[in-house]
């Protein structure tokens, strides 16, 4: 697979705006958020065959250390579908064994069912769940992701209480 740097921002196309947000954090100097992102990496126009567009992603995905994947009912009705762009970058995902963080768009600090993709806990994917906000999402990218490998965890995990406190959340 070669070096892996990127994150993959994964999200229901109704959820844009939030990945968006996401990226305004990145480019806020008031705000400590960082990810390079692979979304910048093989350009898919929308008028690209869906063959042409799931290869762009997944090269992308090629890249990726990491996976944000936006937690909304969108994003567990597409990522469960089996055929929407969602259900394949899931695929990709757990097929090349990236470490998941569901970020919910409610807020929600705890894992939500309404939000949570049904691929991932089908294949019970050791991933992580934090509400959407860029305190949270940073700490889980820089202190989940990169124990993943050495873990023989499964499932989805959330962090206490006392982390978000310590965040200032």
């Amino acid at each position: 697979m070669g070096y892996r740097n990127k994150t993959y921002v994964a999200f229901a196309s109704e959820d844009i705006t939030s990945y968006r947000l996401m990226e305004a954090w990145r480019e806020n100097k008031n705000i400590e958020f960082n990810f390079y992102d692979a979304h910048d990496l093989y350009e898919a126009r929308d008028t690209s065959k869906p063959e042409t567009i799931k290869r762009n992603l997944r090269e992308r995905m090629k890249n990726a250390k990491q996976v944000v994947v936006l937690g909304s009912p969108h994003a567990k009705k597409k990522g469960g579908d089996g055929v929407s762009f969602l259900a394949y970058e899931l695929q990709v995902a757990l097929e090349f064994d990236l470490p998941v963080v569901v970020s919910h768009l409610d807020g929600s600090r705890k894992g939500n069912s309404s939000n949570y993709p049904k691929p991932l806990t089908d294949a019970d994917h050791h991933t992580v769940s934090v509400s959407f906000q860029p305190k949270i999402i940073k700490y889980a990218l820089d202190s989940y992701a990169p124990g993943f490998a050495g873990s023989a965890t499964t499932g989805e995990r959330i962090y206490n209480a006392s982390v978000y406190t310590d965040l200032g959340l």
